[in-house]
């Protein structure tokens, strides 16, 4: 495994570790995604990987989106041309491994970040942990897959709660939602997700990976088609004034003031 500059590695038992390491919030820029994707690419084609685990740097596990990277790198690229480029093949890729991904939610998780933990197998939380929606607050739809993976995993009516109100849940709500598999102190997080990826590792992986095949093809047979239709949307929601409003709003740390347009 190469060394990376936003994701730390850590390699044994079978287990890959991918850390998202970008402080303060280990927040999405186009390097960090890149790197992600290309860990788990590399991954899939190492016999020695049997299983991996994803979680992030610090006590926030990822803001989604850097906002001020995006603005900074693709100012003149469009939403849709950036999904396609990035998180489309990212959320992808995590599907189609087929290996195990354990996902640690060490703490607040937002938009894309909250997209690219839902596309990961296993999810364990911290009790610290919180569950933001994220993208209403800046006048943007969901994409990384969240249009479909929040309402299969919690079903339609809270998930459409979660994106309109873009109000956090907790770590207990997002248990008993059916968000994540199991809540665990803070201090223990790391490694009772260890713990776990380790048993998964010595397991029949082959078995778990066509297992994920079949998983995918029964319950997420539209990810393809729903992370195009999802770019369209939100290159429609980034052309509205509310975008531009819940940007600046942003930016400049004050409340957005949304007119619907």
């Amino acid at each position: 495994m190469r060394d990376y500059e936003t994701l730390l590695t850590d390699h044994k038992g079978g287990v890959l570790t991918l850390t998202l390491n970008r402080p303060k919030a280990n927040a999405f820029n186009l390097q960090m995604i890149d790197e992600l994707s290309d860990a788990i690419k590399r991954a899939g084609r190492e016999a020695g990987v049997r299983c991996l685990l994803l979680t992030g740097a610090g006590r926030v596990f990822s803001a989604g989106q850097d906002i001020t990277a995006f603005v900074e790198e693709e100012e003149d690229l469009s939403l849709r041309e950036h999904l396609l480029k990035t998180y489309n093949p990212l959320v992808l890729r995590m599907r189609r491994i087929e290996k195990p991904i354990v996902c640690a939610i060490n703490g607040a998780v937002a938009g894309a970040g909250l997209g690219v933990a839902l596309a990961t197998d296993i999810r364990l939380a911290a009790e610290g942990a919180r569950f933001v929606f994220g993208f209403t607050g800046i006048g943007l739809t969901g994409d990384s897959g969240i249009s479909l993976t929040l309402p299969l995993l919690i079903g339609l009516a809270r998930a459409s709660e979660m994106a309109f109100t873009n109000k956090p849940i907790s770590a207990q709500q997002a248990l008993d939602y059916g968000l994540v598999n199991s809540v665990l102190p803070d201090d223990e997080l790391r490694a009772a997700a260890m713990e776990l990826a380790l048993s998964l590792a010595k397991g029949p992986t082959r078995a778990i990976g066509l297992t994920k095949r079949a998983f995918n093809r029964a319950v997420l047979p539209t990810l393809d088609a729903i992370l195009d239709y999802e770019a369209h949307l939100q290159e429609v929601a980034g052309h509205t004034e509310d975008h531009r409003e819940g940007v600046e709003a942003f930016l400049e740390k004050r409340p957005a003031n949304f007119k619907g347009s």
